[in-house]
């Protein structure tokens, strides 16, 4: 099963720890590192290049989705690390489901492309659309293994201090 096909029910009743041993999160973790890789590849060279002849406009929006780009590689690559560490015993679960080691910057991430992004590189493109399938299958394995689990921590803390406070 490919990642983009997992549902749910195959993942009723894993944790953590069992999911950073499956087959899942090794290819799901391989494509991630492999795109940070070829991410960075791409900016540091070819991209730089295809920017530097890009009429202003486009050079702005260029920056702009670089960024995003970027932003959602970096938060995959450091979930993935995270889920890892756990497998290995260096990080306990109950730590993982923390907001610091949690999927971040959902608003830059899940932001849509420019309406005129078809003036971008194709390469650029690519990187686009494959890191936000990665971001959102992320985001998705996160929702399942964690659900509202911290959420609902947070909420009886709060009950909890508003009890206190009267």
């Amino acid at each position: 099963m490919s990642l983009a096909e997992f549902d749910e029910k195959s993942l009723d009743g894993i944790t953590m720890r069992t999911f950073a041993g499956s087959a899942l999160f090794d290819r799901t973790f391989e494509e991630g590192m492999s795109l940070v890789e070829e991410a960075a590849r791409y900016f540091d060279g070819r991209g730089r290049e295809e920017a530097r002849t890009l009429p202003d406009q486009a050079a702005m929006q260029y920056s702009s989705e670089s960024l995003r780009v970027t932003t959602r590689l970096m938060q995959a690559a450091s979930w993935l690390l995270v889920q890892r560490a756990v497998h290995e015993g260096d990080m306990c679960p109950e730590d993982a489901t923390a907001d610091r080691y949690r999927l971040g910057s959902k608003e830059i991430c899940f932001g849509g492309r420019a309406e005129d992004a078809a003036g971008l590189p194709q390469a650029l493109q690519t990187l686009l659309d494959r890191s936000d399938s990665l971001y959102r299958r992320i985001a998705r394995l996160e929702e399942v293994l964690f659900g509202n689990r911290q959420t609902d921590v947070r909420a009886h803390f709060e009950r909890l201090e508003q009890a206190f406070q009267r």
